[in-house]
Formats: structure tokens, sequence, C-alpha cells
């Protein structure tokens, strides 16, 4: 299992104001949801914390750092009047951060106006590679902190359906579906009779989902599509039984990769797992949902996998 030790470290940042947002994990309708699919999705224990402290004294400076459990690991310093990279330790990272910030200054009316001196650090409480949200807990943090809309923010840096954003924002389960012009955001609570028995494997990698959307929106949708995926995350979030619930994950997998052209994650890795697996959100990398069954901790680590989680320990 994980053991993560960010909580020791983050009593460093006591002096400083705190927000915290939770990560995410998208159980159906990935890639589908961008155009309309009903979709399921959990907040995670872990998130990332953003911790801030403002000084007034005409320097019109940002010092930022980031944090992955408690470690540095980017650290910038930005003139946010002449919006210029005065020092950084990532090039590439400091950009991204500098883009974001010019943002918050031109749709924010109390942050990033005046001359103060801003003292920004975020912690992500997982390992950047676990694909929890380490870009929409960042962006749901900096709009509270800069009192934005976080969907406004998210749509204009990185786009996307916005579904982590509504995880981040309402720390809830979530029935969500993205329309034209609106979001439909319902809170509810998601905790099946069988959820002991599920299990959460991480597969060593981040996945590119930019690649993974990029072949989605290649393809030719059709409102049957949406509608049939829309259907199955109404089936998946009432159903109470386990035989049931394992049809329909693979009912769910095999549909969309009928759709996609791509192999499920089962044949890529694990064609003699004896009990479904599903892919949660980009496929081939992050986390997929299992089941247990007998011998499943010395299967998986068989396979080269190592990092599972029950239910318990990383659904909020």
């Amino acid at each position: 299992m994980f053991n993560n030790s960010a909580g020791g470290n983050s009593r460093r940042f006591l002096y400083m104001e705190r927000i915290f947002s939770h990560g995410k994990l998208l159980i159906s309708s990935e890639y589908l949801v961008l155009d309309g699919a009903l979709a399921l999705a959990l907040p995670t224990k872990l998130g990332q914390e953003f911790f801030f402290e403002e000084k007034s004294d005409n320097q019109s400076i940002i010092k930022w750092e980031s944090l992955c459990r408690g470690e540095k690991w980017f650290k910038s310093k930005i003139d946010y009047n002449k919006w210029e990279v005065l020092e950084t330790d990532d090039a590439q990272s400091a950009e991204f951060i500098l883009e974001i910030l010019k943002e918050i200054q031109r749709v924010s009316k109390v942050k990033l106006q005046n001359s103060e001196t801003y003292s920004l650090k975020t912690n992500l409480e997982f390992p950047r590679n676990f694909g929890l949200g380490s870009s929409s807990t960042l962006m749901n943090n900096l709009a509270l902190w800069a009192e934005i809309d976080p969907f406004r923010l998210n749509e204009k840096m990185l786009g996307g359906s916005g579904y982590d954003i509504a995880v981040a924002k309402e720390a809830s389960a979530l029935l969500y579906r993205k329309g034209l012009d609106n979001r439909e955001i319902e809170k509810v609570h998601y905790s099946p009779m069988f959820k002991d028995e599920l299990l959460f494997v991480h597969l060593n990698q981040k996945q590119n989902s930019r690649e993974g959307i990029r072949l989605y929106q290649s393809k030719n949708k059709s409102e049957e599509l949406i509608k049939e995926f829309s259907d199955l995350t109404e089936k998946i979030f009432r159903c109470q039984d386990l035989e049931d619930f394992s049809e329909l994950m693979d009912f769910h997998e095999e549909k969309l990769s009928v759709f996609l052209g791509l192999e499920t994650v089962k044949k890529t890795y694990f064609p003699d797992c004896p009990v479904f697996v599903k892919s949660l959100g980009a496929w081939g990398g992050d986390f997929v949902m299992t089941r247990k069954f007998q011998g499943y901790e010395n299967f998986f680590h068989g396979h080269g996998f190592h990092t599972f989680f029950d239910w318990n320990e990383i659904i909020k």
C-alpha cells in the first residue's frame, strides 16, 4: 500500500492561510463526459493544499513554491507588474504558472490588483503520476483564493469537461453532465453495499489525457451513444449487487473499447485476471478499479503493480 507522508510536513505552513481541494476519480463515461454524457465521479481523500500570505510593500512580486508530499519540486519568483520570471528552477512550469496568474489578474477584483508581495505555496498530497487531479485541485484552490469562477479559469487554461473542478469545488461524489452553455452538478451520497470488495490499482504511470482526448475527438459521436453511457451511469449509480456491478463495468469497458478502437486495460495488462478491470479516466494509465478475489495481492504484485488501495483508504 502507498504511505502518504504529507501530514507531518504540512505543519511547517501553519503561519500561512490554507485552502484545500480534494482529488478525483472518474467512475463512468470517461471521454464521453466531454459531449454531455452523465458521469459519476468520486472525491479522494488525498488532494492539494494551497498556502498564502500577502505583504503590502509595493514590490509586485509573487514568490511561488510547489511541493509534492512536503518535498520541494518547483520554485519561482515572478514580477507581476512586468510579468517576468525573475528566478526559477523549472522554466516550463514557471511559464505555466505565470500564464495562470496573468489570467487571475485579468478577472479577479481582489488579487494581483495592487503592488503587494504574495507568498504562495502548494503541497500535492499524492505522487504527481497518480492522476488524481494535480491540475484541477490547483485551479480550484487558486480560484477560491482569487474569488473567481474555477470553471472559467480551468476552461481558459486547460479545457476539458470540468467534472474534476466540480469534484474539487463540491468535495462530494457527483453525478455530472456538461451542457453547451451550462453544467448539471448533483451532489450524491455514493457508498455501495459492496464497496469493501472494490480495489483501486495504480498502473505505475500517468496517462497523457490530452492524447486520449484527441483520439476520442477524432471519432464520430452520436446522441444514441451519449444516451447509452448516461443510462449506464444511472445503472452503475443505483446498483447494489456486486455481480451486477461487475457486469456493468465489463460492458462499459467493452463498449468504449470498440468505440475508441483501443484494447481494454484488462486485455493489455491483466488478460488472466478472473474479475473485471475498469479504467478510471484516461485509458492506459493512472488508476483502474477492480474487485478483490482470492490471492489478488500476489496477482497484482506478480504483474508488477504494487500500489493499490481499498475503498476507505482512497475515497473520501
